[in-house]
């Protein structure tokens, strides 16, 4: 199997090479882009810039790493990425929940953390995807669907949360690939997405809570968010 991705580790920053790519993020310089590379960027404690899009510019250009891309950014260390490949597809992904999500039934009766709008704590899962086939842009887009399905269904099983409040994902497709029109669970794309986003997802975890243990509900960890609000509902006619 040929490989797409060539990642590179320098000062705490992630570069995923490749050919160029076409790419869709959604990261705080998010959207669609073309270019040879992506990037996970890890912050430091008490980071709190505002300008994100400088911020990741300069850590870029300090790393020594010239070529634009999306960028994500996380409070886990580089050292716990993890890397899974199958058939066309690979994935990187680093992964800390001290900042966990949940959506309990709106009638609970659990203990409601108070929502929250702060999306730079520490933590996040960072997941990095790419394809050697060309996707159509409705498959592109539906890659993100495919590989945020598959993180929900993995961490729910590891740790019963949904996701962190920071959670980002950036997809590529290489266009001089094989032309696919569709990516969902059933197709090879989805398939193998689904595959390595659940094993480098496990692998991420195991790494970056191999020596602290996982919180074990919303009030043991240092930012937990429930959803507890509820929305109003009326039938279609």
């Amino acid at each position: 199997m040929s490989q797409l991705f060539e990642p590179t580790v320098r000062s705490n920053v992630l570069r995923v090479r490749s050919d160029e790519l076409k790419w869709l993020s959604t990261g705080a310089n998010g959207g669609s882009w073309h270019s040879t590379a992506a990037y996970n960027i890890t912050v430091p404690k008490g980071w709190n810039e505002t300008d994100l899009e400088a911020y990741a510019e300069k850590r870029r250009a300090d790393s020594g790493f010239d070529q634009p891309g999306p960028t994500l950014l996380t409070g886990v260390e580089q050292r716990h990425a993890h890397w899974a490949r199958l058939d066309s597809v690979e994935v990187i992904i680093t992964a800390g929940i001290s900042n966990p999500t949940t959506l309990p039934p709106a009638d609970s009766n659990t203990t409601k953390p108070p929502e929250t709008e702060n999306r730079s704590q520490p933590g996040t899962i960072n997941i990095i995807t790419g394809t050697s086939r060309s996707l159509s842009a409705g498959a592109l887009a539906n890659l993100i669907a495919v590989v945020t399905e598959a993180k929900t269904a993995t961490l729910t099983r590891l740790c019963g949360f949904s996701g962190t409040t920071s959670d980002a994902v950036v997809v590529g497709s290489d266009p001089t690939g094989r032309p696919t029109q569709f990516s969902g669970s059933a197709t090879p794309v989805g398939r193998a997405v689904r595959a390595c986003v659940r094993e480098a997802l496990t692998a991420a975890l195991e790494s970056r809570y191999e020596t602290e243990p996982v919180p074990e509900s919303i009030a043991d960890a240092t930012y937990g968010c429930a959803t507890t609000v509820e929305a109003t509902v009326s039938r279609v006619e």
